[in-house]
């Protein structure tokens, strides 16, 4: 620790440009080039080489290849499933009885079901959940904002807790970067799945949902947005102008009403049966020592595919209509991936300077190593809610938060189900965050509105996750 606490500077000046910028890549690029600058005597000729040397260090790396190359072909997954019908035919198979809803609890619970259900892509679940069930939500006189207070609080959570899609790729990133750094052993994705049942947030977060729908028990400024609903029918409040309804653009092939629910299911029965047998395949007969980024990445290949066989002989697409989608979905991921790498980076340059274990002695003597996950926790969740992003937020805080839990002796598994809680606090409430708009905009209510609502609900479920990292801190 021979830099005292000029170690501190990379990931605060990272934080401070993420939040000043809002531009999560720009600051994972500063926050390197200041640690490289640290390390090498305030040279920044030599750090600007450094951390180009750096940047493509992580880029040489076998293991992180394969965490790239799936993450972008995730991206391809998701659209193909979309233009081929499938989130359509899904829907549409969950909705189509809803003729027979007789009571508010049933049109909400029947938007809680799809939030949880589309889990492969969060702005997808938003979107559709919303559009689906607003015409069955206000029919029962239930307020927009209660309906993106739904869509909202069960989108990030739920694509955190079922990890099979680009925010499982990013997370087991990351986490493979700590190990690759010597911080943690083990397989990224055996980590991730074992640190499901601490990720307090996201689980109360759906639990919480399912009470409120249940019981219709509301409180504070959701409360008075349900009785002027009830009382009035006014779908807003006085003054408010509701964000607009839209799209991103994207060419359906298959006309609205058409859609297959197969197109769906299959590929993802061909996903999930994949990674098991990767994961059988190359831990030599046993799944828990099997390779998690290899068994995925040929799992998503061999997907697509099979994707690509069954859309074609449908004559849904061509195969260059199929080659086209696939390029695009892999060009909409190169955004998430170049993120990835520099979050590889600075965690190398976290290391170096070894930031965790600095922190870890600031506080080691005065605080417990068992607080270690709630003080993560809560870091977190103020980054996240101040930046609007939970992916900036794992880039920056998990390569801080394993070796800090590390130097603690902390929970490694609760530690890193605190990192994710931490940023799916700020996903789901932040006003600048892109699922807190999209939630708005698709329920048809203002951004203000839905905040102001649903952020009480929010502080709650993050005050109790707090008490139970602290009290599994201690038991664990």
């Amino acid at each position: 620790m021979e830099y005292g606490f000029l170690t501190l500077l990379p990931p605060i000046i990272a934080i401070i440009a993420a939040v000043a910028l809002r531009k999560v890549a720009v600051a994972l690029l500063i926050g390197i080039f200041t640690g490289e600058l640290i390390l090498f005597g305030w040279n920044p000729f030599t750090a600007i080489d450094a951390s180009l040397n750096e940047i493509l260090t992580v880029c040489t790396d076998t293991g992180n290849l394969k965490t790239f190359l799936f993450t972008a072909l995730m991206g391809a997954f998701v659209i193909m499933v979309e233009v081929s019908g499938g989130v359509d035919g899904f829907v549409a198979y969950l909705t189509e009885q809803s003729q027979k809803v007789k009571s508010k609890r049933a049109a909400m619970l029947i938007a809680y079901v799809i939030g949880i259900i589309i889990f492969i892509d969060g702005l997808l679940s938003i979107m559709f959940t919303g559009v689906v069930t607003r015409p069955l939500i206000d029919k029962y006189k239930v307020s927009r904002e209660k309906l993106a207070y739904i869509c909202d609080a069960t989108s990030a959570p739920v694509n955190a807790i079922i990890p099979l899609n680009s925010w499982g790729a990013m997370l087991m990133g990351l986490i493979a970067a700590e190990i690759s750094a010597g911080f943690i052993t083990g397989d990224p994705m055996t980590l991730l799945i074992q640190s499901l049942p601490f990720q307090f947030y996201s689980i109360l977060s759906l639990i919480f949902v399912l009470f409120y729908i249940l019981t219709g028990k509301d409180w504070g400024p959701m409360k008075r947005a349900e009785l002027r609903v009830q009382n009035t029918g006014a779908l807003y409040d006085e003054g408010v102008t509701p964000l607009l309804n839209d799209r991103d653009g994207i060419e359906r092939l298959v006309p609205a009403g058409k859609g297959n629910k197969w197109n769906m299911i299959l590929p993802l029965i061909v996903l999930i049966g994949g990674t098991f047998i990767g994961l059988f395949v190359t831990g030599g007969g046993s799944i828990i020592d099997g390779s998690g980024t290899t068994a995925i990445l040929y799992s998503v290949i061999i997907t697509l595919i099979f994707m690509g066989i069954i859309y074609t002989r449908q004559k849904i697409m061509t195969s260059k209509q199929f080659s086209d989608y696939l390029l695009k979905g892999v060009s909409n991921m190169i955004n998430l991936v170049c993120l990835l790498v520099l979050a590889f980076a600075i965690g190398a340059v976290v290391k170096k300077l070894e930031t965790g274990i600095f922190m870890a002695s600031l506080i080691g003597d005065q605080v417990s190593g068992a607080l270690c996950p709630a003080i993560i926790f809560v870091l977190g969740a103020v980054m996240a809610f101040a930046t609007g992003t939970s992916w900036g937020t794992f880039s920056i805080m998990m390569p801080i938060a394993i070796p800090m839990a590390v130097a603690m002796d902390a929970n490694i598994l609760l530690t890193i189900g605190a990192v994710i809680s931490g940023g799916i606090f700020g996903d789901h409430c932040s006003p600048i965050s892109d699922t807190t708009i999209l939630s708005s905009m698709s329920v048809g209510t203002d951004l203000f509105s839905h905040v102001k609502t649903q952020l009480p609900y929010a502080l709650v479920t993050a005050a109790l996750a707090t008490v139970l990292y602290v009290v599994c801190g201690f038991a664990l």
